[in-house]
């Protein structure tokens, strides 16, 4: 590949910044899923695929194994993206057969409505009663066992806000390091929360406490920017960071195809 293809590419787009940081959490040789609703992880699995990762094992929506869709289809559950996988599980058993033993399945991308300072997630409810929800949401899926199984999650947020960051989730559909410090690990919980990309940032966990910590800052937003959308005081380094760019070839391969039609665009809010 030239030089030219490693340089980084000052024209592009937050969700094509957001997807080439996803793609660097996964090797050769990893074996990673994706949930329902993941135009960004399928896009960054498939960028790793055809860059540094080409050895990747990818089990698409839990259900197509080695999928190899032509671009990211209108969907991310359904039979287009994983036509013509090398095998197909069936989820509500194969599937879990894999993800319930330890040697499969290490790392798993996922979204989650709320996520707190200690990476606990919710997809459930809104509101401080249960059975009287201000909103329920879709529900945790498979997220409230994957945050129990010991994987590695690495969530996506594309509206960093108070809202979507906040102190303490309104219901835990998946456990993240609980209360901090080895709260978790306690239990015999191991995996949780590695990494949050967000449209304004790179976050990670401080080790000790637990506590999610900025990482890098994107390309023109402040330290004082990401602190106005969190919705709580994250663990700022005396040196942040800018958060590295996508390639050029990055850029080229998210647009021409992988995602020519832009499905990727649509977790995004307008504005």
């Amino acid at each position: 590949m030239s030089g030219e293809a490693h340089r980084e590419a000052r024209d592009y787009s937050v969700d094509e910044l957001m997807i080439s940081v996803l793609s660097s959490f996964f090797e050769d040789g990893d074996q990673a899923c994706n949930g329902m609703a993941s135009f960004l992880p399928v896009c960054a699995f498939m960028l790793a695929r055809l860059t540094h990762a080409p050895g990747l094992v990818w089990l698409a929506s839990a259900t197509g194994l080695e999928p190899r869709p032509a671009k990211v289809p209108a969907s991310t559950l359904e039979s287009e993206l994983w036509s013509d996988s090398v095998m197909y599980m069936e989820q509500y058993g194969d599937f879990w057969s894999y993800a319930m033993n330890g040697r499969w399945l290490q790392k798993f991308c996922v979204g989650a409505a709320q996520l707190d300072m200690y990476g606990n997630a919710n997809n459930s409810v809104i509101g401080a009663d249960f059975h009287a929800p201000k909103v329920r949401l879709p529900g945790t899926a498979g997220l409230g066992d994957m945050g129990s199984l010991g994987k590695l999650l690495y969530y996506w947020n594309p509206n960093h806000n108070p809202r979507s960051l906040v102190e303490k989730v309104d219901f835990v559909s998946a456990a993240g390091y609980l209360g901090g410090g080895d709260e978790r690990k306690d239990l015999g919980l191991e995996g949780g929360p590695q990494a949050v990309v967000t449209n304004l940032a790179v976050l990670d966990f401080e080790p000790e406490t637990r506590r999610m910590r900025l990482r890098s800052a994107h390309r023109g937003v402040t330290v004082d920017d990401i602190r106005a959308a969190t919705g709580f005081e994250l663990v700022i380094p005396a040196d942040v960071p800018t958060t590295p760019e996508p390639t050029g070839e990055q850029v080229r391969l998210i647009r021409d195809v992988i995602d020519p039609d832009g499905m990727r665009k649509r977790e995004f809010r307008a504005s």
